[in-house]
């Protein structure tokens, strides 16, 4: 039997109406999977307990609007941060996905992660595959129903606290279980936190490669992103068929391939699909069928990688994963580029709409100005307020403004013309200097209204 073409099996699917029962499997990339898994899980757990300068380092605080990011604090005007993190995390996507399929999927995918975290579970309380069958094939006991709740009670466990380290991004670490225990969190609080408790638990106990399959949108995509030099999960239809049984210790029939039929490919498969039907898109790369099929095939004697990550053919160099890496470079050097010239100073000048400019009884024309003030850094700092307007200018209001940390400010700056002054639009900046360096922290443009004496 000749071996697919991609472009004809990319596509291809198997339908399963009935539940999968995933088999347990150790072998290379279990322990790859496994070691990243337990590495993200800690990161995931510790990372909101980090403290930098007496705060939490890693914080949302959506009641002030603030991200805290150690050193940095980013406010909703600094939208373009999160715009460079998510299209350089796309083209990351794409380079991954071009060079070696789904395997964001297969090992890191927080739905992979959660999900085989609750197999695990589920294996030790059920049993193995066949045992897991056969209970929920027998009718209802008092030991079935011991059995169900257990399980469902310690995944509702994991939920809980996955929820709760979740909303540690969100609420300052160091208060948060001790208001959990005395009852202080606030009710919306406690509805988002019971929102992402029903979410983990529904997708990773009983959704699972639905949400795969149906509801993740790479998954829809992912198909574009391959090539003939993408490697991605193949079975050596060559070298395996004709499939079918055999004894241990016995040569093989002339007849018959590598392939012993045993479907451990199809019983550890997160998916439930049959790698060697073809490529098929809910196919996550994980791997698991690789360690199956090896561990039979050592068994019988047989040459490892039977089924193995894989390229179609072989290409010198792969124009698309060049093209996305010089963008993530540029990307990359654009955001350091606007992070080094990022002010820690953020000001706001807001006109009088109502009135543009008063014509005082002097001659004068009055313009005022809202000005807002924002230390988004982590030290206080003391600044001067001057204009570029001309000496004949008299402004009210004081130049000089100390800011602590993260302190926000706002103040009233009233701007007084010559007399006879007679420009209808006069365009001027806002200069705000560090008091203690004389350095230019940031300018902001604004303009100066009167009435032309020929009106």
């Amino acid at each position: 039997m000749s071996q697919p073409k991609q472009d004809q099996v990319i596509f291809q699917t198997t339908h399963i109406d009935s539940p999968i029962y995933i088999k347990e499997q150790k072998g290379h990339y279990q322990r790859v999977r496994r070691l990243l898994s337990s590495m993200l899980l800690c990161l995931f757990i510790v990372i909101p307990f980090f403290q930098y300068q007496g705060q939490q380092a890693v914080l949302f605080d959506l009641t002030s609007q603030k991200l805290h990011f150690f050193s940095f604090i980013f406010y909703p005007h600094d939208l373009l941060l999160f715009v460079f993190i998510f299209i350089i995390a796309a083209f990351l996507l794409f380079v991954v996905s071009k060079k070696y399929g789904r395997v964001w999927c297969g090992f890191t995918c927080p739905q992979t992660i959660w999900t085989l975290l609750f197999v695990w579970v589920e294996h030790r309380i059920e049993g193995n595959r066949a045992q897991r069958i056969a209970l929920d094939s027998t009718p209802l006991t008092i030991k079935k129903i011991m059995l169900k709740t257990t399980k469902h009670f310690i995944w509702l466990l994991i939920s809980a606290l996955t929820s709760l380290v979740f909303m540690s991004y969100f609420n300052p670490v160091t208060s948060l279980y001790t208001d959990l225990v005395t009852g202080n969190l606030s009710s919306t609080f406690l509805n988002w936190t019971f929102i992402f408790l029903v979410c983990t638990y529904i997708n990773a106990g009983w959704i699972r490669e639905k949400m795969c399959e149906h509801m993740c949108p790479y998954s829809r995509f992912q198909s574009v992103m391959f090539n003939e030099s993408t490697s991605i999960v193949t079975y050596n239809n060559e070298r395996g068929e004709q499939r079918g049984a055999r004894k241990l210790k016995h040569s093989k029939p002339a007849h018959l391939g590598d392939c012993v039929d045993c479907n451990l490919c199809v019983h550890v498969c997160p998916v439930g699909i049959d790698i060697r039907e073809g490529l098929q898109y809910q196919c996550i790369s994980c791997g698991l069928c690789i360690d199956a099929c090896d561990q039979v095939m050592a068994r019988f004697g047989y040459k490892e990688r039977l089924i193995s990550f894989a390229k179609t053919v072989r290409q010198t160099k792969n124009t698309a994963v060049i093209f996305y890496t010089l963008t993530i470079i540029a990307l990359a050097i654009a955001f350091s580029v606007w992070l080094s010239y990022r002010s820690p100073i953020e000001l706001t000048v807001i006109k009088d709409r109502n009135t543009l400019y008063r014509q005082l009884s002097t001659g004068q024309i009055e313009n005022v100005f809202q000005l807002k003030f924002i230390n988004k850094s982590m030290q206080p700092i003391t600044l001067t307020l001057n204009t570029t307007l001309e000496n004949t200018f008299s402004i009210s209001g004081g130049n000089s403004i100390t800011l602590m940390s993260q302190q926000s400010y706002q103040k009233t700056l009233v701007i007084k013309s010559p007399v006879d002054y007679n420009t209808v639009v006069k365009p001027f900046n806002f200069i705000l200097k560090d008091a203690k360096t004389n350095n230019v922290v940031l300018a902001r443009k604004s303009n100066f209204h009167a009435l032309s004496h020929t009106q």
